[in-house]
């Protein structure tokens, strides 16, 4: 079976390939289809990752829970202690480029949400299996977050993220929905 590493390094590779035409279409099917969910409709907290080229853009996704009267919190990563918080964003300007790029929130800024308070998680990866299984980026943030979570989890993946296997680690959690431009895939642990 592949190892991980080389699964990140080819799932990259394949995402860094779709045309901008391709991956504003598959963001967009994604997302309509997630404002359709009842997780989605019935959460008045929605945790969610500022989200970079080649993952599902989440800038939509964030302003549609904004108008829809929803609380967006966003992750913070602290490195030292490999630990994810959750910050409640009211506008983008709250965010700062990080290490790599990413954008997370200015703590000065925003409040740190209880997680216990967070109806839905979109959870990111890399690479996914319908089982619900992901690959992350290699932080190991969300495994550890997931561990005590109670909320809801979804997954938001263009299709060519969807793969037979990769190797589980006993830490990895499931989440409960994957969705893709095409279909709903529900994972039952």
């Amino acid at each position: 079976m592949e190892d991980k590493t080389s699964i990140r390094k080819r799932m990259k590779a394949i995402l860094s390939n779709l045309s901008e035409q391709i991956y504003e279409d598959y963001s967009n099917k994604i997302a309509q289809t997630l404002y359709q969910q009842d997780e989605w409709k019935k959460s008045a907290t929605i945790g969610i990752t500022i989200s970079r080229v080649p993952e599902v853009d989440t800038y939509p996704i964030i302003r549609k829970a904004w108008e829809s009267g929803k609380r967006v919190v966003v992750p913070k990563c602290d490195p030292k202690e490999k630990v994810l918080s959750f910050r409640t964003l009211t506008d983008f300007s709250q965010l700062e480029s990080v290490y790599f790029g990413l954008l997370e929130p200015i703590i000065e800024e925003t409040t740190e949400m209880d997680p216990k308070e967070i109806d839905l998680l979109i959870v990111p990866g890399l690479a996914f299996t319908r089982e619900g299984y992901r690959l992350g980026f290699g932080g190991g943030y969300y495994d550890r977050f997931l561990l005590d979570f109670t909320g809801k989890t979804i997954s938001l993946a263009f299709p060519e993220q969807m793969i037979p296997r990769f190797p589980i680690e006993k830490f990895d959690i499931p989440v409960s929905k994957i969705i893709t431009t095409n279909e709903i895939i529900h994972s039952y642990d």
